[in-house]
């Protein structure tokens, strides 16, 4: 169809039609269902980097299966000594029941 053909007025509904429609389907394709985290233990502080008096954020993603169990964990940034006491304590986390899986991104803050 050929738009600089159509009379104006049915140009603008035409063109009103598809922004409806980008938007809607852009709506369904970024809402997310919350999940409910039923369990999740802290990190335990590593007894080496609080020697050192080490500080820093942890910054994680993770997939959760939809019966609430963590499948995969990405490590997005943090520092070593601080990135293993998140990803331990991320994989024990359990999560209410869905229908499908669902992304989540986590931070941690470690202080001594």
């Amino acid at each position: 169809m050929r738009l600089h053909l159509l009379a104006p007025r049915r140009r603008v509904a035409l063109i009103a039609r598809i922004v409806v429609l980008a938007l809607a389907t852009a709506t369904a394709c970024y809402a997310q269902e919350e999940r409910k985290a039923i369990q999740h233990p802290a990190p335990a502080y590593p007894a080496f980097a609080r020697q050192l008096n080490l500080s820093g954020t942890v910054k994680i993603k993770a997939v959760i299966n939809p019966d609430g169990q963590v499948k995969n964990v990405e490590v997005v940034g943090g520092h070593p000594l601080l990135v293993n006491a998140a990803v331990d304590a991320v994989k024990q986390w359990k999560y209410a029941p869905a229908k499908a899986e669902t992304p989540i991104e986590l931070q941690f803050h470690f202080q001594p």
